[in-house]
Formats: C-alpha cells, sequence, structure tokens
C-alpha cells in the first residue's frame, strides 16, 4: 500500500480523537432527562445558548418577540468533563455562582450533558448546534 496513503488514514484516525477545547457557537435544547423522566423540549418557544471560547449565554425565543436572556456564565472543558458556572440568572437561582460538574459528549451535532445539581437531580440535556 502507498505510505501516502496509509499517512492520510493515520492522520484522520488520529484527528477523530482530538479533544474538544470550545462549544463556540449557538446550541439549541432538545430536550432531556430530569430524575430519569423525559423532559422534552418547550413548545412555544426555544431555548438556545451561545457559547463563546469560556462563556455562555442562554435566550428564550418566542415568535415575534424579542429573545430573552434568561441566564448566562463561564464554563470550562477537560477530555470529557464540562464545568459551567452561573454568573446571572432572571430569576432566583441556588447555582448563582456555584461550579457544577457534568460529563459531556459531542455526537454529531449534538451535545449531551450528564450531571447531578448541587440538590440532588441527575439531569441529563441535549443541545443541538444550530450555527
Amino acid at each position: 500500500m502507498n505510505k501516502w496513503v496509509i499517512l492520510v488514514v493515520i492522520g484522520a484516525f488520529l484527528v477523530s480523537f482530538r479533544e474538544v477545547k470550545t462549544l463556540k457557537g449557538t446550541w439549541q435544547y432538545c430536550g432531556g432527562k430530569f430524575n430519569n423522566k423525559l423532559s422534552p423540549a418547550p413548545e412555544g418557544y426555544t431555548q438556545q445558548r451561545k457559547y463563546t471560547d469560556t462563556q455562555f449565554e442562554a435566550f428564550l425565543l418566542e415568535k415575534s418577540e424579542k429573545p430573552v436572556k434568561y441566564e448566562s456564565g463561564t464554563y470550562t472543558l477537560t477530555a470529557d468533563s464540562y464545568t459551567e458556572t452561573q454568573t446571572y440568572s432572571m430569576q432566583e437561582s441556588k447555582l448563582l455562582n456555584v461550579a457544577v460538574h457534568y460529563q459531556y459528549a459531542i455526537r454529531n451535532d449534538t451535545l449531551v450533558l450528564n450531571g447531578k445539581l448541587p440538590g440532588g437531580a441527575v439531569i441529563e440535556d441535549y443541545w443541538k448546534r444550530v450555527k
């Protein structure tokens, strides 16, 4: 076999295991599970998160309405761990300025977050990349 073909195959294999460093872009909530009960995406509006390299802002979007920012914060990624700290919440929140750790995976264009909230609730959220 041609040595160039082998090098390309090896390179493609190694790139497939690269660590994700950022979630930069826009992601839309698609539902999930809360304490092992299905939790569908809301009807009548969408929830989106806009990520930069280290921060996020979350918005509620309804037709014919301006987006409403309901949350923002910072985040970090390691090989399979996502840590989020909420720095703003439109509503009273027990998570404000608390680092919450999740396991994460990106499957195609979907971000999957699995974790346990400080109050003990177990969550699994699905966010689809839209931009």
